[in-house]
């Protein structure tokens, strides 16, 4: 067994246990493995140990990567995404967690329309309000959400944050567990499900898990340090 497929296999064994800990399937969290600086080599030999969902933060490396691996491969785009570059990568992502904008929504489902394609997106929230930090304050997420959900040619599955950075894990607990009860009031104020919490990277997933993450974007502890 290579490195890559052993550390694989200790990441499913602590998101199952996360997920049993949580009374969920570990089948209902997905593992998108982040694959960005790390060369297509290495995408091959986790693929080969059975990962088949990726994650990629720069368009540029998309545009390389994905037309040189195999299509049964999935990708989901995990950073911040320019309006000037979403035509380049909307054909190649199945998904977008990062979009922090009606705007850049607007955007994505107009192109989408040209294009052919219907993303999936996911709505970044700065739940801790961090001036730095992309994404929707709740106020504004709260206001924008309906027209949103209209929108004919992106389907909003959920929300995603990134807690402030903390060598404690339990740290960010607080804002996992706010980014959920977020998407529990906006269900109950617009009606329409959002099922999925995209929240958790290495450091901190099992906590993610606990509070209910659907999604975890893990690729540190996986591919090694960058």
């Amino acid at each position: 067994m290579s490195d890559i497929a052993q550390r694989l296999q200790e990441i499913r064994d602590r998101v199952a246990a996360a997920a049993r800990r949580s009374g969920r399937a570990p089948e209902e969290v997905a593992l998108v493995a982040v694959s960005k600086t790390f060369p297509p080599e290495l995408i091959r030999e986790a693929a080969q140990a059975g990962q088949r969902l990726f994650g990629e933060s720069r368009v540029q490396e998309c545009l390389e990567k994905i037309p040189a691996l195999s299509p049964q491969l999935r990708w989901h785009f995990i950073g911040h995404l320019q309006s000037n570059k979403v035509r380049k990568v909307l054909p190649l992502c199945e998904a977008f967690h990062s979009v922090d904008s009606a705007s850049l929504a607007q955007d994505m489902d107009r192109i989408a329309g040209e294009e052919g394609c219907r993303p999936q997106i996911y709505l970044q929230v700065n739940v801790a309000e961090e001036a730095r930090k992309f994404g929707f304050a709740e106020e504004a997420l709260r206001r924008a959400i309906g027209p949103l959900l209209e929108l004919p040619r992106v389907e909003v599955v959920g929300l995603m944050t990134i807690p402030p950075l903390a060598a404690d894990p339990e740290a960010s607990r607080r804002h996992f567990a706010a980014l959920r009860e977020l998407r529990d009031r906006l269900e109950a104020e617009t009606g329409v499900p959002l099922p999925g919490l995209s929240m958790g990277m290495s450091g901190d997933f099992e906590v993610a898990i606990e509070e209910g993450a659907t999604v975890v974007r893990v690729g540190s502890v996986l591919f090694g340090g960058r």
